[in-house]
């Protein structure tokens, strides 16, 4: 890893369309971003939604290597979900694509347009079990391990779909 590279951590998320197909195309153009390189994802999960309504949602994890800055990384997740239809209509609204930036390192940002650690990934089992697939110690910056906060979760509905 470059001595000014970052390891990010991206949970991605859809409910609308053909939500597998589009996860592979948005893993795929994670790939692809400038000074990134993609190094693992997890396996596909399906969730049901929370705090909105929709069908499930089918959900992974992508681990990141990249040299962008956090709001730059955050921008080009953003171009990413607009290209496949992202529309936000309303809060937790169903979705063809989310992308959410969950760690950044071990940075701590509070911004009007950025909050890493992600403000809600110790209350969702969409996004702790993914992420304790790929990294169970992986520290979350004021919460702990990844796999300690999986008991806050039991009670959410998840399927491992496939590897």
């Amino acid at each position: 890893m470059p001595d000014d590279a970052a390891r990010a951590w991206v949970g991605l998320g859809a409910n609308l369309g053909d939500a597998r197909a589009t996860l592979a195309a948005a893993l795929d153009a994670l790939g692809r971003i400038d000074a990134t390189r993609l190094l693992r994802r997890s396996s596909i999960y399906r969730s049901a939604p929370i705090d909105s309504s929709g069908p499930d949602y089918l959900n992974a994890v992508a681990e990141l290597e990249t040299t962008l800055a956090p709001h730059e990384l955050l921008a080009r997740l953003q171009a990413i979900e607009r290209a496949h239809g992202r529309e936000r209509p309303y809060r937790n609204a169903p979705r063809t694509l989310d992308l959410d930036l969950l760690l950044y390192g071990d940075a701590v940002i509070d911004t009007p347009t950025l909050a890493v650690p992600h403000p809600r990934l110790h209350e969702r089992a969409f996004v702790l079990h993914p992420l304790a697939e790929l990294a169970p110690g992986l520290v979350v910056p004021g919460r702990g391990r990844v796999e300690a906060q999986l008991p806050g979760v039991s009670d959410q509905r998840i399927e491992r779909l496939s590897a």
